[in-house]
């Protein structure tokens, strides 16, 4: 089965974040998910009873990793290669670094989507 990340596709960070994750082959595909659609995946995560406005997803089989989980586990299986990479592989291999900083990016989501008029994914 393929993993699958569910992000808030009206974020610039994340949409950046995601896209620019290289993550090993042995991680083996990955689907990108808008949270804002009406996919499966996205509907699966909220039924689970996770906010996709409190953090990002990452499907894997039976499993749903949720927030500072995801840039923790996403970091464990980039590629290491290339600027980004390296220095996400480098902060976020530590799952209470990934804990202490992701309140920190959920902030800047949300100052963003205000400021540029942009709604809540549940609003």
């Amino acid at each position: 089965m393929t993993m699958q990340i569910v992000y808030d596709g009206d974020c610039p960070f994340c949409s950046r974040y995601v896209a620019m994750v290289r993550l090993r082959e042995a991680a083996g595909p990955v689907e990108l998910i808008d949270a804002r659609s009406d996919h499966p995946a996205a509907r699966r995560v909220t039924q689970a009873g996770f906010d996709l406005d409190e953090g990002m997803a990452l499907i894997d089989r039976d499993t749903i990793h949720f927030g500072d989980e995801v840039v923790h586990r996403l970091a464990l299986m980039s590629t290491g290669s290339g600027a980004f990479n390296k220095l996400n592989a480098h902060i976020f291999r530590s799952p209470r670094v990934a804990r202490m900083l992701y309140p920190v990016m959920k902030a800047g989501r949300n100052a963003t989507l205000t400021l540029m008029g942009r709604r809540k994914i549940g609003g």
